[in-house]
This record gives structure tokens, sequence and C-alpha cells, in this order.
């Protein structure tokens, strides 16, 4: 017996004959063996990745504003023959310059690792058996299946079947173009209708485009949260700029000497700039995405966590996301003169295993379980796939020497092929909308004993297919409403079918498509209040065609919603691409996994919400990072100019700023480690409240030191050692920072969360390093006594986890309130 997949020899000569000159066979493909060895001698499927030399990526460390910074402290220290600072700086700058690079090349390694999980999968033939494999593994000669949904993963010389492919990736032109036998069709391409068989003719450096491996691209737009710490940026550095130009205009008024002011004016500068920004960055989303890889989520776009941690609503598509997309066969319904065993055998003979259609294989497994297909010989002689104009399947099929056609599809479309009148039609729709009533599928089935035409189509009858619900969708559905986000459910099936669905769902008003002005004349800008309206308030839509998708999508996000879509099919792809958070399911055609932000490798969806939670846990240590950040730049810029106008002195060195900058800056880097709370609703990036409590902190702080500053000055007798002087203002700036980054790690009062590991190490190591400056000292920096260190310590700890911790809490409460209802308004 012969199987449905196999095919007569359709091939015309000139397909045959690339055949023969690559000595494939159309009926078993290249075996095992001989795949495997032309891969060793021709290679990988795959454009290799033009990385810059990893010396070129250590040496652009040294250049940028932070290293500048350090590299200026540098050279005046040298014209100054001040060797211990110029050694210091020197050591600072080639720090910097190894850390960054270490934990970027691991970013750069986690990244690499999980792009190799987002590769193209193609459908290939060896030694006579389908399977799907990753397209990198295709050689010269292989024999591949193509469909709607599918990129072309090597250029192929069509043998069976047509196709209408988008060449956009190759030509810039979005016009589809059809191909049929014979016909080139090269890789990068997207299949937009039909199916086919092809064998490959060329792969990776040796195909059209040689860019295979670059299916699955991942965009880099510049993040959100990069546009709001530049702003941050900004201010921060225009405040310093004024400070020190004012500090530079007091010092020539008394007459100093300007090599005394110049490096105390960069440090000033320095006290604003980001040193730690990139490394911080590049860790939190490394981390961010590695985390997410192990739980079954792959990162395409790097914005993709960010945005999700923003996601108001979440659009999902139905099939193949909320269910199972695997169709059961749930009945079968015969016409008279034809019995359940000739329907299923029938729509099983107008099914392709080759193309792995949920609805083809499921007629397929029922027929191989019941043994239902034919007991002779039969060969598929033409298969014409489902499309949305045809809306059916059609095969011509010869048994024993007897060409016949088979057809199933839609009913209606099936029922008067077959000849049926109005009244029979109605009959056989009133018997599907009652199954439909329970999420059941109905598809019709039809035949002719004849293939040439002189045979009339007959309906042989109604099969019934339930794609079951995935066992984890409620409770997904339950958590993201937990989080605060609005869930609607998209659907190309009938009213009735959506809302049996919506109900096992638990979810509430489903209306149709057709009914809403957005789906029906395709203009976002066009849509009218009312319609607006029932789509925000609906949790779900049926009767979608793919564009209402997108349309929906754009009409969400011009009502503010920053939305997430889930899909798997072709017709998802500009929905997801549109989406500021498109996530692709497991088994998603290539172009839907082309189109998201994310995609998910494990049944299930409980990644979702991983993905959801991880971007609100970065979300949070970058708020840390900025609330710090602002905080400590007005103290230790205001620290400095207020304590040199009040006593003529620069209380602090530029060694002793740079090394408290660097101390102070790098330790933040493992924030991006830190333990956090997901916050339980969407997040904003307006976070003008919160700046504002960052603002008031550096405040308290900056009067709390200068308070400190002014007791030690007659106290400890610091107006009479410049060193100790210097000492003392490193150690309460040094002490002020790490105490600190402790309170406002958490929102709440500092003792709620534990840090992480990693995190306290670093805070622990700052702390015994200012110890042993304050014992030995270094350069400029004389010793301290031990009970001034450990008054310095104790005064700092006093002050950030009382006073300052209490204060933070309150207003971080009131401006989290005021952030909540400006994000609910503007939504």
């Amino acid at each position: 017996m012969t199987s449905p997949d196999k095919r007569a020899s359709a091939a015309a000569p000139l397909a045959l004959d690339t055949m023969v000159a690559l000595r494939s066979n159309r009926e078993i493909g290249l075996t095992i063996a001989e795949a495997q060895a032309r891969l060793a001698r021709d290679g990988a499927n795959e454009v290799p990745r033009k990385e810059s030399q990893a010396l070129f990526r250590f040496a652009k460390k040294f250049w940028g504003v932070s290293a500048w910074m350090i590299e200026l402290i540098a050279v005046l220290s040298f014209v100054l023959h001040k060797k211990a600072d110029l050694a210091i700086a020197l050591v600072l700058l080639i720090a910097n310059a190894v850390m960054s690079f270490i934990q970027e090349e691991r970013a750069l390694r986690a990244v690499t690792a999980l792009r190799q999980q987002l590769q193209v999968t193609a459908r290939v033939l060896r030694d006579g058996k389908w399977s799907a494999m990753a397209a990198r593994a295709l050689v010269a000669g292989d024999i591949v299946r193509v469909r709607a949904g599918d990129l072309v993963p090597a250029d192929l010389q069509i043998c069976e079947g047509t196709l209408r492919v988008d060449q956009s990736a190759l030509t810039g032109e979005s016009r589809e173009i059809e191909h049929s036998i014979d016909a080139l069709v090269y890789s990068g391409s997207t299949v937009r209708r039909g199916e086919a068989s092809g064998v490959v003719t060329a792969t990776g450096v040796r195909s059209f485009l040689g860019r295979t491996a670059e299916l699955v691209e991942s965009a880099h737009p510049k993040l959100h949260v990069e546009e709001v710490i530049a702003r941050v940026v900004r201010w921060l550095v225009s405040i310093v700029v004024v400070l020190a130009v004012m500090t530079i205009g007091v010092s020539m008024i008394r007459g100093l000497p300007l090599v005394d002011i110049i490096p105390i004016s960069l440090v000033l500068l320095m006290s604003a700039v980001p040193v730690a920004l990139p490394v911080m960055f590049s860790v939190s989303m490394a981390i961010g995405s590695m985390e997410l890889g192990r739980l079954g989520v792959l990162i395409a776009r790097p914005g993709a966590i960010e945005d999700a941690a923003n996601m108001t609503v979440l659009c999902a598509d139905k099939t193949g996301t909320l269910t199972m997309n695997r169709l059961s066969l749930e009945g079968l319904l015969p016409q008279p003169g034809f019995s359940k065993d000739n329907v299923l055998t029938n729509a099983a003979l107008a099914s392709n295993e080759a193309n792995a259609d949920p609805i083809d294989l499921a007629f397929l497994r029922a027929a191989t379980e019941q043994k239902s297909l034919p007991d002779g010989p039969h060969t598929i002689i033409s298969f014409l796939p489902f499309s949305a104009d045809t809306r059916r399947t059609e095969a011509v099929v010869e048994i024993a020497g007897q060409r016949i056609r088979v057809v199933k599809g839609a009913l209606r479309t099936v029922a008067t092929a077959a000849g049926l009148g109005d009244a029979e039609i109605a009959a056989l729709e009133a018997t599907a909308s009652h199954a439909a009533e329970g999420g059941t599928r109905v598809l019709a089935v039809a035949r002719a004993e004849a293939a040439d035409g002189t045979s009339p189509l007959r309906l042989v009858g109604l099969a019934l297919l339930r794609d079951p619900l995935r066992p984890d969708s409620r409770q997904l559905l339950e958590e993201l409403r937990a989080l605060g986000i609005a869930v609607k459910m998209l659907t190309g099936d009938a009213l009735s079918v959506a809302r049996e669905i919506g109900g096992q769902l638990g979810l509430g008003t489903i209306v149709r498509a057709p009914e809403l002005r957005v789906a029906r004349e395709g203009e976002p800008s066009r849509v009218g209040p009312d319609d607006a309206n029932a789509l925000m308030t609906s949790e779900g839509i049926a009767e979608m065609f793919p564009e209402g998708k997108f349309i929906v999508v754009k009409t969400l996000q011009s009502a503010g919603g920053i939305v997430g879509m889930t899909g798997d099919g072709v017709n998802d792809a500009p929905a997801l691409r549109q989406a500021e958070v498109g996530i692709a399911v497991m088994g998603a055609t290539d172009v839907a996994k082309s189109a998201a932000g994310a995609v998910l490798t494990r049944d299930g969806l409980s990644g979702i919400v991983d993905l959801v939670k991880s971007g609100r846990a970065i979300y949070q240590r970058v708020l840390t990072w900025i609330i710090n950040k602002v905080s400590q730049t007005i103290l230790k810029a205001g620290f400095v100019v207020i304590a040199f106008l009040a006593t003529g002195r620069f209380v602090i060195s530029a060694l002793g700023m740079v090394l408290l900058v660097f101390m102070t800056d790098f330790v933040k880097i493992a924030l991006s480690t830190d333990k956090v709370r997901p916050s339980q609703r969407p997040e904003s990036w307006n976070i003008g409240p919160l700046i504002r409590v960052s603002i008031v902190l550096g405040v308290l702080m900056l009067a709390e030191t200068l308070g400190l500053l002014g007791f030690a000055w007659h106290r400890f007798g610091l107006a009479a050692d410049d060193g100790k002087l210097q000492t003392f203002v490193f150690q309460a700036l040094l002490f002020f920072s790490v105490f600190s980054i402790v309170s406002v790690r958490e929102r709440r009062s500092f003792w709620a969360t534990r840090p992480s590991r990693l995190l306290a190490l670093g805070l622990v190591f700052d702390v015994i390093a200012g110890a042993l400056v304050g014992r030995f000292g270094i350069s400029e920096l004389k010793p301290l006594p031990d009970l001034q260190s450990a008054f310095v310590f104790g005064y700092s700890a006093v002050c950030c986890l009382t006073l300052n911790d209490l204060i933070k809490s309150f207003l971080t409460a009131r401006a989290l309130r005021a952030q909540s209802v400006v994000a609910s308004t503007s939504r």
C-alpha cells in the first residue's frame, strides 16, 4: 500500500534534470548517509555571522564619555607629576574596560546561544520518509515541502505544486509572485499561498541571497528605558555643568591656579556620567534572556522584555494558542448511501501529511487508527491545498488503476459543489450549528467516481472535529488578569464556537468582528467611538479575518494600550509585528516567529506570565538604578560645590572622586541580579513622581553629610589636615552611597526583602575597601583614626536606614499612587 503523501512523478523535464544532476530521487529523496556526507562537504545551510574581533571590541571600552573622563584625569596627573594619581586612574580605566568587556562578552554568548534556537525548520524527504529538521541541515538534492506560512529555507526548484510567494526580502517589492513546476524559488521568500515540493539547488553562501540564517531577525530599536535614562542623565549633566562653571568662576576670583581647578571640574562632571550603565543594561538583559530561555521563552527582540513590563492588554489568537491546535475527530455524519468509514476514508485521501496541517493530520491519524485507508495501492496524482479563496482541499487519487476526485472543506462550499439545493444546505447548516454550540468544527466531504469530470461530485457526509483547550489556558488568563492585564480572544471561528470556548475560559462579552466598524472598513483612523468602546469592553472577537487582527491591535494602541499579541500562523504575522509584545507560540510558522518579539519553545502558555514578570523585575531594577543615580549625583556634586564655597577648599581630590564613582557605580551592576518583587500592575515610564522622590532623598543626604562635615571640621581637627579631610569626605560619601542602595532597592522598608548574594557581596566589598582606605590611606588620602571611621559608618547607617528610609517609603507610596492614576487616565 502506498501512503497518502506519495505522488506520481509529475515533475517536468527541467526539474527531473536537476534531480538527476544532484543524484536525488523524487520518491525517497536523499539517503541519510548521503545527506550527512554532503553536509560535511558543503557545510551548514547558513551564512557565517560577521563578528567584530574581540580585540577591537575591547579597544572600544576606552572610547566614550566615561573613559574620556578618567583618561583626562590620567593625563592631568601625568602633567602635574602626580604618579600615585596616575597609577590609580590607569588601574581604574583598565579595570573598567575589563569588567565591561567580560560582562558584554557573556551577554553576547548568551544571545548567540538563544539565536541558534530560533532556527527555521523544514519538512524534508529522506529515505522515503518526511520529517521536520533544522533548515541549517539541508543540502543540495534534498526534497523539501513548503506551504503557506513558511519561509523558503534554501534555493528550490519546484517539482510539484504551485506557490504564491512574497519576495520582498529579496527585491523590496511586496507584490506576490506565482511559481509553478520548474520555477526557482529563492531562500528568504515567504510563501503566502499554495504548497509545493522542490529540490534544493543551493544552500548557505551559495544561495541567491546568502542569508538563510538571518530569517528570524532581531531588531535593535532604541529601548524606552534608554530614552528615559538619557533624559535623566542630560538633566543631571546640565545641573552639574552649571555647578562646575560656578565653581570655576569662584576659584578664579579667589585666585586658585587653573591646574587645580580643572581636575575637580572634571570630577563634578563625572559624578553625573553613568559609568556602569552600559554594563548594567547588558547584564540585565542577558540575565533576563537567559532566565527566560530556561523557562522556554526565546527573546528575538530585546525590547520585548521591556515592553512586556508595560503591557496592558493581550490579544490571544485562539487556535494554536488557547487551544492545542491538535484537532481530533469527534464524530462522522454520513449522507444516505454512505457509511462513516466512507466519510473518513475520503477525508483522509483529501489530506496531505507533508503539509503537517492540523486538519489533514487529524483525518490521517484517525484513518490510520481505524484502518480506513484503501486496502490496495493508491497514489495521489495531484493535490490542491486549502486557501481562503477556495475554502477546501481537493485531490485526484488513483486506486487500482481508477482515478477519483475527493474534496473536503467548508460545508456550504463543498455542498454547493456537490449540487445540493438551498433547502438541503440549510438543513445541514442547522446540524452544523447545533454541533458548533459545543465548540465542534464541521467539515463536509465529497467524492466523484471519475476525475475527468464525467462523474458528478457527491456529498459523502460531515466530519466533526474538536480542538481542545490547552490545560493551562484558563489558569493563564486568570494569572494575567491578576497582573492587571486585560485579555481578548481573537478567532476566525463562528460566534457560537467562540462563545463556547470563551465560556470554558471564563471570558465575558464576545462579539462578531463584522459588527465592528474597525474590522469592516479596515481603517483604524476611521473607527467610531461606539465601535472602539465595544472593542475595549469585549473579551473576545469572533469571525475575525487576518487583517482584522492587525487592525484590532492598532486600534487598541491608538487608545493608549501597550498591546501583546499571541499567534502561530501566517495570518497572525501582521498583528505580531505591529504589537509591542508579539509572542509566537510553540509550533508557530517561520513567518510568525520572524514577526514576533518572543518565541515560546515549550508546550503551554506559562512562558507568557514568565515574560511579563521578568520584564517587570528588570523594570524595578532599572528604576532602582535611576532613583539611586539621581540622588547620588545631587549628593556628590552638591557636597563638593557647597563645601568648596563654605570652606574655600576642595574637600575631595580628583583621585578620591574617581575612586568613589568607580566603587559606587560598579557595585550597581549587581542590581541586575537583585531580588525584586514584580508589580501586580502594568508598569509605566512616567516616572516623574519617583524622580521627585529621588531628588528629596538626594537633598536630604546632602544636608546630612554637610552636617557631618560641619561637626567633624571642628571636633576632629579636619581644618588643619587636608589629607584627613579628604579621607573623611571620601568615607562619608562612600558609606552614604552604600546604605542608600540598601534603602532604595526596596520600595517599602529596607528590611522587607534581602538583596541578592552578588549585590550583598558588592556592598560588603565597598565597605571593606572604604575601611581599608581609612586605615592605611592612599596617595593624598591620609589614614584616619579607627573611631572616626566607625563614627562615619554608624552615622551613615542611621541616617539612611531610619529617617531617610521612612521618608522614602512614605513618598514612594504616594508617588506610585500618583503614577498609577496618571497611567490609568492615559489608558
